[in-house]
């Protein structure tokens, strides 16, 4: 496993320029965020409110998913229940194909990444476009998403410029964004028109009215919701909250935490179907239930998916959401994959953080992701033989002060060799996303004595 891993540092890791243009990107919406947070002098209170609001709903929260079932075939929704993401796929794909549905419009929804729902009907000959811009040209380039709130943060104007000369013939060495976006626009409306589902993600659901809550800054779920007979939305369990004046503090918290904005360009509240419309909504479990009882890691699923962790997070800002390898990435994506994931690498994600702590200061629902990544290291699920016989040792050295002095001058003694490239050196993978400090000369005992000594 740690092969694997070290292959894929080794390969996907940003440098040089696309390092810096990520993370410049990435920390401007955290910069945003701050400048949001500081025009909102209640902004701490409703940090507050909405974790005790997320809170209450998990302690509850078989009750407001019944409340949320029976409220929305209430006002005439259908309402499904996947126990895993296969299931998921399964229930989407038969709702298509009784309908004899061949073509599929999709906002973002990275619940439907986290089931490869896309895969699961392309290989059944569906014709499945994603309509959020980002999410359009990581599906051109055939990538998962790098962030949660932008998605193709990891390509560059020119990249884009190419992707959508190839699959849509503009112009070559096109970059400029608004004209890009107008191609875009151009390609995606008769797409719109022609299809005959519309599948969307659900950012809140409420229980008190069995309403669903979709959020973009684009309108294009608004047109998937509205323009097919057949809209499908896919919701995870923990989405559910109890009222519609709960939704006021959670859509105050969300856009300004991910990206500055006072409130998305298009909130939509949708209670039943459009006239003469299907609405058909899927809850999906996939592994919440399970972290729901675990006490420890139970508040993750109060997560808005805001994407602030990933943008102040040095790791992710550094990585790219790729080298993740999971549809969530960031602090969140680490928190959550040994409990979601169904691969054996997602359990050492945990280790993937400096647990400096500035996920957890930016969290808008207050979830404490360095105490948890520090919880799921202490339970060395993701750790293999050779990483536990590595922190035995090292329990060994750090509990002796004879061996840790010993240690610290033979480290020091290596330093030059260590922070060279070379092959076999057992830090290579590690140095690939690292600098070294510059060598510290002696130890700070030695450095304390003669500095006492000289002040005699």
């Amino acid at each position: 496993m740690s092969e694997l891993l070290d292959a894929r540092a080794a390969t996907l890791l940003p440098d040089g320029e696309p390092l810096r243009r990520h993370d410049a990107a990435v920390f401007d919406l955290r910069r945003r965020r701050d400048a949001a947070v500081a025009a909102l002098p209640d902004f701490e209170a409703l940090r507050t409110h909405a974790q005790a609001i997320k809170t209450h709903t998990l302690d509850y929260l078989d009750a407001y998913l019944e409340r949320f079932e029976s409220q929305a075939a209430a006002a005439g929704a259908v309402v499904h229940w996947a126990e895993d993401g296969a299931a998921h796929n399964d229930i989407v794909h038969g709702l298509l194909r009784e309908r004899g549905v061949r073509r599929v419009v999709k906002s973002k929804s990275m619940l439907t990444e986290e089931c490869g729902l896309n895969p699961y009907l392309e290989a059944r000959d569906l014709e499945v476009v994603d309509t959020d811009l980002g999410e359009r040209i990581v599906q051109l380039g055939q990538e998962l998403p790098s962030h949660i709130v932008v998605p193709a943060v990891h390509r560059s104007r020119a990249e884009i410029g190419e992707l959508f000369h190839v699959h849509m013939q503009t112009p070559s060495g096109e970059s400029d964004p608004v004209r890009l976006t107008e191609y875009a626009r151009r390609d995606l409306r008769p797409r719109f028109l022609a299809a005959e589902a519309g599948i969307t993600g659900v950012n809140f659901a409420i229980a008190e009215t069995g309403t669903i809550v979709v959020c973009t800054n684009e309108g294009n779920a608004d047109l998937g919701m509205s323009l097919p007979p057949l809209h499908i939305a896919s919701m995870g369990i923990e989405k559910v909250i109890p009222t519609l004046a709960d939704l006021a503090t959670f859509l105050r918290l969300l856009a300004r935490s991910a990206t500055g904005q006072p409130i998305t360009a298009y909130t939509s509240l949708v209670t039943g179907p459009r006239a003469g419309g299907e609405l058909h909504i899927v809850l999906v479990d996939n592994g919440r239930s399970r972290l729901l009882a675990n006490s420890t890691h139970r508040s993750s699923l109060a997560c808005i998916r805001c994407g602030a962790c990933l943008n102040t997070c040095p790791v992710y800002r550094r990585a790219g959401g790729h080298a993740y390898g999971q549809a969530v990435a960031g602090p969140i994506g680490a928190v959550l994959a040994p409990a979601l994931s169904s691969q054996a690498e997602g359990r050492r994600l945990p280790l993937a953080s400096t647990l400096c702590g500035s996920c957890s200061a930016v969290c808008p629902v207050r979830i404490d992701l360095h105490g948890q990544l520090l919880a799921w290291r202490r339970t060395r699920a993701h750790a293999g033989a050779g990483e536990r016989v590595l922190q035995r040792a090292a329990a060994v050295v750090l509990g002796r002060a004879a061996l840790l002095r010993a240690a610290g001058a033979l480290v020091r003694l290596c330093w030059p060799l260590l922070a060279r490239r070379w092959p076999g050196n057992p830090l290579g993978v590690w140095l690939l996303g690292r600098q070294l400090p510059a060598h510290p000369g002696a130890s700070f005992a030695t450095r304390y004595r003669r500095l006492k000594g000289s002040k005699r």
